[in-house]
């Protein structure tokens, strides 16, 4: 079996010369990208679309680092802030509609525990999968193997090592739920503050020709 294959179906594996090619690639490009004029916009995503061969109105602050590019899927929508990191060794799979704060990191890659194994130079990438709607506040890492779940709020400085449901808010290190999202919190923007009329009428506005079945009208 080659490394590659060994690579895609999560078992140890040693980075060959095809492999090392396939980071080469991904390094021209992010060097591309992270050396661009920051105010050029469409140019940013034109890079960022040939990095990830998927891009449906995403947008990469960069500098932003990645192992292969082609082995990150993101949704519609999906914005990401400066100074990001995907070790994109397994898949890494993140839905619609996701922000990413600055300095997020999301490893796949490991190594075993035991010095004699690590020593071999064998590795390992375990997927990590991020659901629809997700927001990851700024310095969290996300080890290898974890699921978030729709809708869910990541605070800033978390290290997430294990799965993580759906309309939670979650943080700390190791990352643990705090408390559910509800309907309550559509009222809000941050803390106790409530948006102002005019910000209100163009919210619902939105809401309301969205057909997004996540939103709905938010009360005055």
């Amino acid at each position: 079996m080659d490394d590659k294959t060994r690579r895609d179906n999560g078992m140890l594996y040693c980075t060959d010369e095809e492999l090392m090619q396939h980071q080469a690639k991904a390094r021209r490009l992010t060097q591309k990208l992270n050396t661009m004029d920051r105010s050029d916009f469409e140019g940013i995503a034109e890079v960022v679309k040939e990095l990830l061969g998927k891009s449906e109105n995403t947008f990469i602050n960069p500098p932003f680092y990645c192992d292969y590019g082609f082995n990150i899927e993101v949704g519609k929508n999906f914005f990401c802030n400066y100074n990001c990191t995907i070790l994109d060794v397994g898949k890494v799979r993140i839905g619609d509609n996701c922000l990413f704060a600055p300095s997020v990191s999301i490893y796949t890659a490991g190594h075993p525990v035991h010095p004699a194994l690590r020593n071999t130079f064998y590795e390992y990438g375990i997927d990590v999968t991020i659901g629809n709607n997700v927001w990851i506040g700024g310095n969290v890492t996300i080890c290898p193997g974890v699921t978030i779940g729709d809708n869910t709020v990541i605070g800033a400085g978390s290290v997430v090592t294990r799965d993580i449901p759906a309309w939670s808010v979650a943080a700390g290190n190791p990352c643990k739920v705090i408390r559910e999202i509800t309907e309550e919190d559509r009222n809000f923007y941050f803390r106790d503050r409530q948006p102002d009329p005019e910000a209100l009428a163009d919210i619902n506005r939105i809401i309301e020709e969205s057909n997004d079945s996540n939103r709905f009208p938010v009360k005055s």
